[in-house]
């Protein structure tokens, strides 16, 4: 996710720390007890929050012009890589989990791509860039959505030898689809942020942004798709960005944009009705949601040593926040911090390496995941 504005617009046991420290390891594949590689590959969609290099500072989203600049990536990779983190992401410390390497991102053609492909872009929406173009929904300068992801999928399994729109038997097909483990990212908090203060209410971008989702499953379901995990949307009102412009009588029980959250959270109890349906169509199919908002509400209402809930590690302007939009993280205004793994936030919109440690690890071995995710790797494990 890369959200794009206007200025106009304590830990509670030692139990949980040791949790954290162990999940912390370069080894994630043992600790978290998932046997060694049970997918051959992943393929992976979604926004910022997942794009492991298929934007760059030219083409990114307005505001967060800076990707390709230090101190991006600083944290493991010590070097940018693209990612709109100080280090690894989400989808990356899966992919660790399963023995896999990182994903490529799709625009690379240099890299391999026997293990999977990671298709998500940051900036991109789930509504199809034209519907902002045409409400003159200028915020929105990314012209890819999940759509367009779909359509970069199609692109690669027919360079597989897979084609056609539905669930194919092929020999082709059944390598490049049987063994995969489909994640698809968050998506979707793009385009209520791309539309905030526009003429198109937040209700009819709801019901757009839920019918492109529940869509583009429908597409890789009917491909053949197995296992799929589908993250909801993280509670945005937390970000620094959010807290920075709203009122200051606009909270949570949290501390963070109530409006916002409240917004966020109705989006995913309907995606959540409509994964149900999904699984009475696809009995078949493996459907679990990850349970991004409430993974997050859980660190910012208990800490997990995090000293900095709201404030980011690198931006600029000092004050509660040390944000400014015309100075985000990259840029020559801004620094970063000397411990990253303390903040929540990094830039603003995205968060360190140390959150996204903590949400991976709620997701594949917490309480966050509806089934668990080892409901999943059982499921697979049978099937062989």
């Amino acid at each position: 996710m890369a959200i794009s504005f206007t200025l106009s617009i304590a830990q509670i046991s030692l139990i949980t720390t040791t949790a954290i420290l162990i999940f912390s390891t370069h080894s994630t594949a043992t600790k978290t007890g998932i046997p060694s590689r049970p997918f051959k590959k992943v393929y992976a969609f979604g926004d910022s929050y997942t794009d492991t290099g298929n934007t760059h500072s030219s083409t990114g989203p307005s505001s967060f012009t800076y990707v390709s600049n230090p101190p991006y990536g600083t944290t493991f990779f010590h070097h940018p890589t693209n990612r709109y983190s100080d280090g690894r992401l989400v989808i990356d410390f899966v992919t660790q989990a399963l023995s896999l390497p990182f994903l490529p991102p799709y625009r690379n053609p240099k890299l391999d791509k026997s293990y999977g492909v990671n298709f998500a872009v940051a900036g991109s929406t789930a509504i199809i860039h034209s519907f902002f173009v045409k409400n003159n929904l200028t915020l929105n300068i990314t012209p890819q959505s999940l759509q367009t992801q779909l359509i970069w999928f199609n692109k690669f399994l027919e360079s597989k030898g897979c084609k056609g729109s539905s669930a194919s038997t092929t020999q082709e097909c059944e390598a490049a689809l049987n063994d995969a483990l489909f994640w698809v990212g968050e998506i979707g908090a793009n385009d209520y942020a791309y539309s905030f203060a526009g003429s198109v209410p937040s209700e009819t971008i709801q019901k757009l942004a839920i019918y492109s989702v529940t869509s583009f499953l429908q597409a890789l379901l009917n491909k053949g798709a197995k296992y799929i995990l589908v993250q909801g949307l993280p509670p945005t009102g937390c970000l620094t960005l959010s807290m920075s412009l709203a009122p200051a009588d606009d909270r949570d029980d949290m501390g963070c944009v109530g409006s916002v959250n409240k917004l966020t959270y109705l989006h995913n109890t309907i995606l959540q009705t409509k994964l149900n349906d999904f699984r009475k169509k696809f009995p078949q199919a493996v459907i679990v949601y990850a349970d991004y908002w409430n993974a997050y509400a859980n660190v910012v209402k208990r800490n997990y040593g995090f000293k900095e809930l709201f404030k980011v590690c690198c931006g600029s302007g000092g004050g509660t926040y040390n944000f400014d939009v015309f100075g985000t993280c990259g840029s020559p205004a801004s620094s970063a911090c000397a411990n990253p793994s303390q903040y929540i936030n990094w830039d603003g919109v995205h968060l360190t390496e140390a959150m996204y440690k903590v949400m991976a690890h709620s997701f594949l071995n917490g309480t966050f995941c509806h089934p668990p995710f080892s409901h999943l790797l059982s499921k697979k494990l049978q099937s062989g």
